[in-house]
Formats: C-alpha cells, sequence, structure tokens
C-alpha cells in the first residue's frame, strides 16, 4: 500500500525533479544506487542531463560497478544530443589512450564491445576531439574553448589554425578561464615565426595561468626564468616554479628542479640529496636527463647510496633514450670494469654510439679505441675493424672524422697522413668539433698538409667555441705567443679558465704561471697559489713543482716546509728534475741551518 502510494506520488513529479532528486541519492553513500537506477531510467527514456550523469557514474564507479566501456558509450550518446559538458568530456576522453587496461580497448569489467559507439572510429583521434572540443566551445564553455584553440595550434598539421586559436584561447581567458591563460602562452610559443618569449601578452598570460595552480604554466614559467625568454634570467624564480610544477606531477619539472638543484645558487647552497629525490621520481618515469644525472650522482659518489653499480642501471636507462653524455659515461663503466666486468665490445659499442649522436668527448674516447684496436690487430689479423669510408663517402662527417682518425693512427695497417688531413678538413667544415680541433692542430704541426699557423689558429679558437677543452688549451698558447695572429694575454685567460672548469691540470698550471706575474696581466700570487694547489691535487707534476716553491719560499703566504717536500717529491716522483734539485736545496738547507 505505501509503496504504491510513493509509486504514485513519485510518478507526479516532473522529470526535472526526479532528476535532481536521482542526482542527491547518488552522492549519498548509502544510497547511490538507487540514484544511479533512477538516473537510468531518465537516461533511457532519453533525457540529456541524465545520460551525461550515468556516464560519469560508470567511469567513476559510483552507484554502479565501473565500466568505461559503457561510460563512452553514454558519454557519446549525450554529447550528440548536444550536451555540452558531454562534447568536453568526450573530446578530453578521445585524446588519451582508449579507456580500460593496456590500451587495449578492454574496460574495467574485461568486456571487449564489438565496436566502439556509431561515429568513434578509432581512439585516440585528435581530429575528432577538435570536433567535440568545438562543439561545446561554440556552446560557451570556457574550457572547451580553451582545449579548441589548444588543439588548433598543436594539433595535427591539417586542422592548425593559429589566428582561429588564438581567438579561442582569449574568449575562454576573458571568461576567467586558467586554461584560456595557458592557451594563450602555448598557442604563441607553438609559432614558429616568433621566438619564445617575444609576445607580452602571451607571458602576462602564462603568469596568470601559473599563478592560478596549472602546472603546466608553471613549468613553462619556469623554462622562461631559466633560459632568459621574455623575462630577466632568474634561476632562483625559475627553481621556484619548477618546485610547483614538480609537486603537481610534471615529470620535466621534477627533472629541470633536481638539475637546479645539484648547482650553487646566492643563498641556497647545492642539496645532493633533494635532488636526487627529485631526479628518481623523473628517471622512474622516462626522463633521460634526470636518468643521466643520477647515473652521475651515484658515480661520483654524491648519491644517498652511492655506488657504480647502481650508477651504471641509470645510465642505461638515458643512454637507452639516446642521450650522447650517458652513453659515453656507459662505455666508460664498460671500459674499466665498473658496476660490472670490464667489457671492450660493450665500451666501443657505447662510445660509436655517444659519437653518433654528437658527444665531443666521445669522439676523442673512440678516436684513442679505435688506434688501440688498430695496434691490436697487427698481432691478431682476425680482428674486425670498423669501415668508415662508405659511410664517409656518402657525406656522414662523423664517418669521416672516425675514418681521418684511423689513417692517421694506422688503423688497420694503413698510414696516409695527406688523406687523413683531407677527411678531417671534411668533418671539421661539417662542423665535427673535435674534428675542427684535430685539423688545427693538423695544420699546427704541418701532418699531412702544409703548416700554416693562421689556419691552425682559426681552427683551434673555433673549436674553443664549442667548450673543447683540449681546443681551449691549445688556441690559449698560440695566443699567449703571439702565434697565428696577435698577442692576446688576457684571452688566453678566459681559455685557460674554461679548460680549467672542465678538469684540464695543464690549464690550470698555466693559469698558476699567469698570476704568478710576468705577463700582461697584474700579478696575483694568491690567485696563482689557488691554482697551482688546484693542478698539483689533479696530479700535473708541473704544478706540483711550482707549489712546492711557493710552499717552501713563502711566496703566497707562510712558508711550509713539510707541504713543500711533499709536493716537490710526488713532482720529482713524475721525472720532474727540477722538483729533484729543489729538494736537494732544501736538505743541504736543512742540514746547515742552526739547531
Amino acid at each position: 500500500m505505501v509503496r504504491k502510494f510513493l509509486s504514485g506520488l513519485l510518478g507526479g513529479i516532473t522529470p526535472a525533479a526526479r532528476f535532481r532528486h536521482a542526482c542527491r541519492l547518488l552522492e549519498h553513500e548509502g544510497r547511490s544506487a538507487q540514484g544511479f537506477a533512477l538516473l537510468a531510467r531518465l537516461a533511457r527514456g532519453g533525457m540529456v542531463a541524465a545520460q551525461y550523469q550515468v556516464a560519469r557514474a560508470y567511469l567513476d564507479g559510483s552507484g554502479v560497478p565501473r565500466s568505461p566501456v559503457e561510460g563512452v558509450r553514454w558519454m557519446h550518446t549525450a554529447a550528440r544530443a548536444g550536451h555540452v559538458e558531454a562534447s568536453f568530456s568526450l573530446a578530453l576522453m578521445l585524446l588519451v589512450d582508449p579507456p580500460g587496461h593496456g590500451g587495449d580497448h578492454r574496460g574495467a569489467d574485461g568486456l571487449l564491445p564489438a565496436s566502439w559507439p556509431g561515429g568513434i572510429d578509432r581512439w585516440p583521434d585528435p581530429e575528432a576531439a577538435a570536433g567535440w572540443a568545438r562543439q561545446a566551445a561554440e556552446g560557451g564553455l570556457p574550457d572547451a574553448q580553451a582545449l579548441y584553440g589548444y588543439l588548433l595550434a598543436t594539433g595535427p598539421q591539417s586542422m592548425r589554425d593559429p589566428q582561429a586559436a588564438r581567438m579561442w584561447c582569449e574568449r575562454a581567458a576573458r571568461a576567467g578561464c586558467p586554461q584560456g591563460d595557458l592557451g594563450l602562452a602555448v598557442t604563441h610559443l607553438a609559432a614558429s615565426d616568433q621566438s619564445p618569449g617575444t609576445d607580452p601578452d602571451a607571458v602576462a598570460a602564462l603568469i596568470r595561468a601559473a599563478d592560478s595552480g596549472l602546472s603546466t604554466a608553471q613549468y613553462m614559467l619556469g623554462l622562461l626564468h631559466e633560459r632568459g625568454w621574455g623575462l630577466p634570467p632568474d634561476r632562483a624564480r625559475a627553481e621556484h616554479w619548477y618546485a610547483c610544477a614538480a609537486a603537481q606531477g610534471v615529470r620535466p619539472a621534477q627533472a629541470r628542479y633536481g638539475a637546479l638543484l645539484l648547482e650553487d645558487m646566492d643563498g641556497r647552497p647545492r642539496n645532493a640529496m633533494t635532488a636526487e629525490t627529485w631526479l628518481r621520481r623523473a628517471a622512474l618515469a622516462g626522463d633521460r636527463e634526470a636518468a643521466a644525472l643520477l647515473g652521475d650522482l651515484h658515480a661520483h659518489g654524491e648519491a644517498a647510496l652511492p655506488g657504480d653499480h647502481e650508477a651504471l642501471i641509470w645510465y642505461h636507462r638515458a643512454a637507452e633514450q639516446d642521450h650522447a653524455v650517458a652513453c659515453r659515461m656507459l662505455a666508460l663503466l664498460y671500459m674499466h670494469g665498473r658496476g660490472t666486468a670490464a667489457d671492450p665490445e660493450q665500451a666501443r659499442h657505447w662510445l660509436a654510439r655517444a659519437a653518433e649522436l654528437g658527444d665531443v668527448a666521445a669522439m676523442t674516447d673512440l678516436a684513442a679505441a679505435l688506434v688501440a684496436q688498430g695496434q691490436q690487430a697487427h698481432s691478431d689479423p682476425g680482428l674486425p675493424l670498423p669501415d668508415f669510408l662508405p659511410a664517409a663517402q656518402a657525406g656522414d662527417p662523423v664517418a669521416a672524422f672516425n675514418l681521418a682518425v684511423c689513417l692517421r693512427g694506422g688503423v688497420g695497417g694503413v698510414t696516409d697522413p695527406v688523406q687523413a688531413a683531407s677527411w678531417m678538413e671534411r668533418a671539421a667544415n661539417a662542423g665535427v668539433v673535435n674534428a675542427e680541433y684535430w685539423y688545427g692542430r693538423m695544420l699546427l704541426d704541418g701532418e699531412g698538409v702544409a703548416t700554416d699557423v693562421a689556419h691552425a689558429r682559426h681552427w683551434l679558437e673555433r673549436a674553443a667555441g664549442h667548450g673543447l677543452a683540449e681546443a681551449c688549451v691549445a688556441a690559449a698558447q698560440l695566443r699567449l705567443e703571439g702565434r697565428g695572429g696577435p698577442r692576446d694575454h688576457a684571452g688566453a685567460l678566459a681559455l685557460y679558465h674554461r679548460a680549467a672548469r672542465s678538469g684540464r691540470t695543464e690549464a690550470m698550471f698555466s693559469l698558476g704561471a699567469m698570476y704568478g706575474g710576468g705577463h700582461d696581466l697584474p700579478p696575483d700570487r694568491g690567485l696563482a697559489l689557488h691554482w697551482f694547489t688546484q693542478g698539483a691535487e689533479g696530479g700535473n707534476a708541473l704544478s706540483q713543482l711550482m707549489l712546492g716553491r711557493y710552499l717552501a719560499r713563502g711566496l703566497a703566504g707562510p712558508m711550509d716546509r713539510a707541504r713543500a717536500r711533499y709536493w716537490l717529491e710526488q713532482a720529482a716522483a713524475c721525472g720532474v728534475r727540477a722538483a729533484r734539485d729543489e729538494l736537494d736545496h732544501m736538505t743541504r738547507t736543512d742540514e746547515h741551518a742552526p739547531t
């Protein structure tokens, strides 16, 4: 009797009231199933708003077991009937992998539908997504306007329309939609005819989007601050925005935040421990730069639990994604048996890959490996040697460089300095930095080509301009001596500093000598002592000699004869005769000193 009464009462309620009642029940934890049942009846009866809510319930598992397949079907039904939010939701869904597990078109209920709803032919489908986004955008939904603008700016080439993209994003931004501001920035950054950050309106829009909490905007703003695109370079602000985006799970932001934490900044010391945490998150999500940096932390003993085995794992992750420096570092681990058994074949493989990817240092290491391999081939004729000639003749500049190295070093039993110089020049003209250096050396020494110091200086300085440490040292020496061009002690000093930052101990010695006096620079014996110390600790014998002299004579502070003797002994052990003479002099002086 009561049920019949309630049934009659509900039958008199308007469909809109029943819809509101069903939605309230769906949100009630204990009555969500009842709410879904009411919505389902309204949806089957053709109520579009109910169809949208049923779709959401299936997708969320609210009041009914979760079923992405049914969710898609009902969302498509509502969108096709013109429901704005359903159109927008369907557009978003069509931009990502199909609902279900592993992109196999299976829903969480494990059922494979015979076909997608009518009108859905493939998944993902950016063009179809753009169609549904446009329908929602024209229906006045600001989020859809932003999405449609974004797709017009960055989608498949066939559907791009920069002017329309900007119009839709501006409309969304005027409606107070942060995604609209982000879309404005993206449309500017995606334009091939403009440099990033040159549009002040786009930068302002990006700042608004970042301030509103959009993680993508925060990451992009970090990039602008770090690289000085449209904003003054500010690494502290870049770090702030990267941190905000990283906390929201943006993988590249996690990688850049971790990288910046490894740098010293004004007011904030280097923080390797926190950096490792963020780099690990990014690397596990597939970021190759983060994986390479993690490899560095482990290889250099700076990780929380450092170890060569861990370094090997992370370098492998990055190398398999064609990270050139990681390929070279992986080769070095295999070469020296760190974290794994020594494996020359693996070392050569990864060195060759790094060289192919343009890593300058790997080209030098590969050249040395090739020469060593060629020397071994003399005693083992069956050892296979790489043939770089076909690729070099086809125009591959790295192959031309490697061929030149082989011809110069006699790899394979053939030494031809003239051909070596010819191929080295080709590689240098193609921009292979190591070839620029070696061609400069060959011109300087008259190796396979007529001696031309001015031309040699040109090539060495070109390689130095790319940061190649060996080239910096050689070019600095020419500037110092005024060979192949004017004397330039200040320029030589700058080049030596660049090489010293790369760990070149001979450059550290040269800096100590220049600061010690006798050059076109104000003497600074404190700096001279600093650089001689750096070079001596790095194993440079001449730096050890000069450090011993400075300490023995108190040339830049108090005398320290015990330390002086130690460093002179190190230099003497390396065969520096002057160090032995200094030690003998110290011994005689000590013997005749009053007791």
